[in-house]
């Protein structure tokens, strides 16, 4: 009995085990001490740093020559007139008074021929009437003498407009454009030429109305020739005021390229392969202070009319404090009050 009842305990133990292996694994319990949290994001901090600080302008232009001019007819008797002969092309080298374009005068010519046989005949006449003067009513001998002066000036005026069609150079120089043909109709102050002195260089810019009145002859200025290099200048003279009056050419002016109208920078030396015509860009200082106190643009703070910055503390706390600024450039703003070298501030 002893035995079969050890037997029976020794199956029903066995048949125990058994069943508990059928049973699920229990899950673990999940390591949660290598999960890393997110921080939260921290905003950068700056040092608050010296530097020499420059405001600048800028604007754009071209080199042009100091001896410069643009050729054209302005007698009025001269409009519609047809170009006879062009003496010159582009890049052609001139001498002061040589003949640069012609006019198509002839019938203007046989008029002048004309009234100068016109006119000896009113010679004769005149004599007579010189000596006739004491037997001749005065009012009618001061008719004569008028009609006579009248007619001398008409001859005088006629020479001086036939001359006038013929155009020379002004001065020894280049022809670089030139902007009529032969047989063309002209018109009083359109330009025929410009002649340039390729010797005699300077920097001719332009620049927005807003900077230009920030700007005085004497600032420095650095010149970005595209073709040949950057160089360093001063500014010569500002571009005069133009009036808005009218002249004589029809009320548009003549359409000139005037150095008058341009902010000239003089440079010591223009690099080579700079020529009249390249263009070109500048900029000028129209401030610089050395030592400025800074800080990056993107720590500035404004809170309507106040100005101010995060201040980092070295225990990890932070601080506001109102800040007086002074320039401010792409990068950067300076701090006249309220900052120190060495102190940190907080970004955005």
């Amino acid at each position: 009995m002893r035995r079969a009842a050890g037997i029976l305990a020794a199956v029903a133990l066995s048949t125990a085990v058994a069943g508990c292996s059928l049973l699920p694994d229990e899950p673990e319990e999940e390591d949660l001490s290598q999960i890393q949290l997110p921080e939260i994001s921290k905003k950068p901090e700056y040092e608050v740093t010296t530097k020499t600080l420059e405001t600048t302008v800028s604007g754009s232009g071209k080199i042009l020559s100091t001896q410069e001019k643009t050729l054209y007819y302005s007698a009025k008797a001269m409009e519609g007139m047809r170009l006879k002969k062009l003496y010159i092309q582009p890049g052609d080298v001139v001498k002061a008074g040589q003949t640069v374009a012609e006019l198509d005068v002839e019938d203007m010519k046989k008029q002048l021929r004309d009234q100068r046989l016109q006119f000896r005949q009113q010679e004769l006449q005149m004599k007579q009437t010189l000596r006739d003067k004491d037997e001749m009513d005065p009012i009618d001998f001061e008719q004569k003498q008028i009609a006579f002066e009248e007619a001398r000036q008409k001859i005088s005026d006629l020479e001086a407009d036939i001359a006038s069609a013929v155009l020379t150079a002004p001065f020894s120089g280049t022809v670089v454009s030139v902007s009529v043909q032969e047989g063309a109709a002209i018109k009083v102050y359109d330009p025929l030429c410009v002649l340039a002195d390729p010797s005699s260089l300077i920097v001719a810019g332009e620049m927005a109305s807003d900077d230009l009145q920030q700007v005085a002859v004497g600032m420095e200025a650095t010149v970005d020739i595209n073709s040949a290099g950057t160089v360093k200048g001063k500014i010569k003279s500002l571009p005069v005021p133009k009036a808005d009056n009218g002249n004589g050419g029809g009320g548009q002016g003549p359409k000139v390229t005037n150095l008058s109208d341009y902010l000239l920078i003089s440079v010591a030396k223009l690099p080579a392969g700079a020529a009249r015509g390249t263009p070109l860009s500048f900029s000028i200082v129209v401030d610089r202070k050395v030592n400025a106190v800074v800080i990056p643009r993107s720590t500035l703070r404004t809170a309507g009319a106040r100005t101010y910055v995060q201040v980092a503390e070295a225990d990890g706390s932070k601080r506001e404090v109102d800040i007086e600024v002074g320039q401010q450039t792409a990068t950067d703003i300076e701090v006249l009050s309220g900052l120190t070298p060495g102190q940190k501030v907080v970004g955005s």
